[in-house]
């Protein structure tokens, strides 16, 4: 639910919820197999959240999306300007005229674009994605949607059907940026749109990658076991259809593994993982170095990276503290920041708070929207500051003014 509250803890969430439902903790504890001890405690934060599986299976017996639980990332302002343009994005996505091509097709008088050009502000939106500048690519999206929808009303032909694989970029932008940004319903319909352009464009590359957008709503809106089969189903087919030396195959076949992977550890299976893992690892040998063949970011780096995201999911912590301090400055900010976060949610378990906050500030310093508007940041802060000192302390005041600026206390 919107407006519940940035500054309310997962456990607190849980609990407005199952009172919204009327229902006791013995009842909801009973639902999901645990006790009612276990429930009161995490309700009143004397024990950690529970884990992302479990998480998902509460969000399907209360009825509510995923999200709510964890608390929805919120798409902040910053100094200059409002970026919270997601209303616009949304009008973009429900226009009427992506009903029916019968009912509204292109009008004689009307000029079309031209795919090399919608192309070149499509990758300087997927830059600005990359570069944790969430609030400028929410800001493109509309006018790059609706461009893009008007691609797909070229006659048949290969501008058609390159005008098909640039919409089919845009709507992954949009499906992985909404994401991003807590919009979970909105960003299965963008995937969807990908997927379906991508479809008609006959391009093989173009349909595995907007596959990845697909894996990322799916695992936004807590579905493993369908992200796992998408990711699985994908990466055969692609296998199937281009040059095991292609290094942009390599690498979306790559990360395809990797989304799957991810799927696996929160669904708890940890043999799939591990061998999804493997896959992933023995192509990024192959490609030798980390790449950014269609913003993938795969390579050697960004495998370890997704290990130790892994890792925190199946709540191996001592793994990930041992190996967090990976070198991440050639990396993309949002890859960057993305592994800080997980390191700092690590170290915080481990009560190494000094460690765990200085991931944070540098994390904020690189991308400050992407820290501020992310709720395992807010659940972080939160613990942090029970573990810190009120008064005094070499980071106290620091911290306070931190989870202000995330919302994590009000």
């Amino acid at each position: 639910m919107r407006g519940l509250g940035d500054h309310l803890s997962i456990g607190e969430r849980i609990a407005f919820y199952r009172e919204r439902r009327g229902y006791t903790q013995p009842v909801l504890a009973g639902l999901v197999g645990h006790s009612t001890d276990w429930l009161s405690k995490i309700e009143r934060g004397v024990r950690k959240p529970p884990r992302i599986d479990k998480l998902a299976e509460l969000a399907r017996v209360l009825r509510v999306p995923l999200g709510d639980l964890m608390g929805q990332p919120v798409l902040l302002e910053d100094e200059e300007k409002h970026m919270d343009d997601v209303p616009a994005v949304r009008d973009a996505l429900m226009s009427p005229r992506r009903l029916s091509k019968q009912l509204f097709g292109p009008t004689a008088e009307r000029q079309l674009p031209r795919p090399e050009q919608v192309q070149v502000f499509v990758e300087r939106s997927w830059g600005d994605y990359q570069a944790g500048l969430l609030g400028d690519v929410i800001a493109a999206l509309p006018g790059l949607l609706r461009a893009a929808q008007e691609l797909e009303d070229l006659p048949p032909g290969d501008q058609r059907r390159c005008g098909l694989a640039v919409s089919a970029r845009t709507h992954h932008l949009a499906a992985t940026t909404l994401a991003k940004v807590g919009e979970s319903d909105l960003s299965w319909l963008a995937a969807e749109r990908a997927m379906r352009a991508a479809d008609e464009s006959e391009d093989p590359l173009s349909l595995v990658s907007a596959a990845r957008s697909g894996t990322h709503a799916l695992l936004a809106n807590g579905r493993y076991e369908d992200a796992l089969e998408l990711g699985d189903t994908a990466a055969a087919w692609l296998a199937s259809q281009v040059r095991d030396d292609d290094p942009a195959a390599l690498s979306l076949l790559g990360m395809i593994h990797l989304r799957a992977a991810v799927a696996a550890a929160r669904h708890q299976d940890r043999h799939t993982t591990n061998s999804l893992m493997e896959k992933a690892k023995r192509l990024a040998d192959r490609l030798g170095s980390d790449e950014n063949h269609w913003q993938t970011c795969f390579g050697p780096t960004n495998v370890e990276l997704h290990r130790l995201s892994i890792e925190l999911d199946l709540e191996n912590i001592p793994y990930v503290v041992e190996h967090g301090g990976i070198d991440v400055s050639h990396m993309p900010a949002e890859r960057a920041v993305s592994h800080r976060i997980d390191y700092a949610r690590g170290l915080c378990l481990k009560g190494r708070v000094d460690e765990s906050f200085r991931e944070l500030e540098e994390a904020e310093r690189t991308s400050p929207q992407l820290v501020r508007n992310n709720p395992r940041v807010r659940e972080t802060l939160r613990d942090l500051r029970k573990q810190s000192p009120v008064t005094g302390g070499s980071h106290s005041s620091g911290l306070l003014a931190m989870a202000q600026r995330c919302r994590a206390v009000q």
